[in-house]
């Protein structure tokens, strides 16, 4: 897999989210947001996510990794983080 750019990152993660709330109005997050908040994901969605993100991107999301993905920003700079590292990536 070839490492996320900051735009393919925030792609991938607007995606996911949409196949989760598909009426989630982007307009309304601002990137250090708490996008759970604002677009009112409870815990079974965001764990949806999580797995849509590491299927999606090959990318291994721990539990201890949860408090990275709190705002589009952090997501976006853990996803791409991970991939030009190549730590915890899925085989």
């Amino acid at each position: 897999m070839k490492p996320l750019d900051e735009a393919g990152a925030m792609s991938v993660v607007k995606e996911s989210i949409t196949l989760i709330v598909p009426d989630a109005d982007f307009s309304r997050v601002e990137p250090d947001d708490k996008f759970r908040d604002v677009l009112e994901l409870d815990s079974l969605d965001f764990l949806r996510l999580v797995e849509l993100l590491s299927e999606r991107t090959g990318i291994r999301v721990d539990e201890e990794d949860y408090p990275e993905l709190t705002t589009l920003a952090d997501t976006v700079r853990f996803l791409v983080g991970r991939s030009r590292d190549g730590t915890g990536l899925t085989a």
